[in-house]
């Protein structure tokens, strides 16, 4: 039986690279973002020598199009083996005070309530196919354990995904769902360019900062779902060797 993997924030970055790991792998994968040809252009860049990727258009921020999203795995599919929480966006660099609102609820419905939306989904669907259970894998960030300066919305939001990772963790165990979660830090992705040229750090110093391949982080993401269910990593961070984490600030 071919195995069923949604990847969310597929159109780019870390999502693109751990939907390629996936099918490579010999997962049918299901790619879902807000901009469609993003999306074409990560099937295309697949192949056709595995199960055919999915595109499809989705705001994971809207329940309704995520509803939508999961009806259409179940007529296309059958069936979710695993869910990548990948989707998710920060706010400018600049001063907690100076955050308006809209910027704050923008990271807080991307990151979390997207996250939730999706994982909600795939627990009904894992609960009631046959053979029944998953697997959801959550992307946290090196954020989820320590800031950087002026992050305080994206650094909040990856805290609570571990709450989250933890709550799906405990709720699933009786009907064979897994949930862990991947902390990524400096993936060499559009997001991260600007670390090349300098990062703002704690001592209020520039500097620029090491970044490794996406293509270890989706390494580590396909690792992680080709475990059977008897056996789940629930944390595994992936990072640059050099970046200032261990001791940050």
């Amino acid at each position: 039986m071919t195995r069923v993997a949604l990847v969310t924030g597929a159109g780019s970055g870390v999502g693109r690279a751990s939907a390629a790991g996936l099918h490579r792998a010999g997962f049918a994968v299901v790619l879902a973002g807000r901009r469609r040809e993003e999306l074409d252009k990560t099937a295309d860049a697949a192949g056709p020598n595995h199960p055919p990727m999915l595109a499809v258009s989705c705001d994971v921020t809207d329940p309704h199009q995520v509803a939508g999203l999961f009806d259409t795995i179940r007529q296309v599919h059958g069936r979710l083996d695993v869910l990548f929480n990948n989707a998710g966006r920060g706010a400018p660099a600049i001063p907690m005070e100076d955050l308006t609102w809209e910027q704050w609820q923008a990271v807080v419905s991307v990151n979390l309530t997207g996250a939730f939306l999706c994982a909600q989904q795939a627990i009904r669907l894992m609960k009631s196919q046959t053979p029944r259970g998953g697997r959801i894998i959550n992307n946290g960030s090196i954020s989820a354990y320590t800031p950087r300066p002026f992050s305080a919305p994206y650094t909040a939001t990856k805290h609570a995904m571990t709450g989250l990772t933890k709550s799906i963790a405990l709720d699933g165990r009786p009907f064979d769902i897994a949930c862990g979660q991947i902390d990524i830090g400096n993936a060499a992705t559009e997001m991260t360019e600007r670390m090349a040229q300098g990062v703002l750090q704690p001592d209020g110093s520039l500097r620029p900062e090491p970044r490794i391949d996406a293509r270890h982080v989706a390494d580590a993401v396909v690792y992680m779902a080709s475990l059977p269910l008897d056996a789940n990593v629930a944390t595994l961070t992936v990072m640059a060797t050099q970046m200032p984490f261990a001791g940050r600030g």
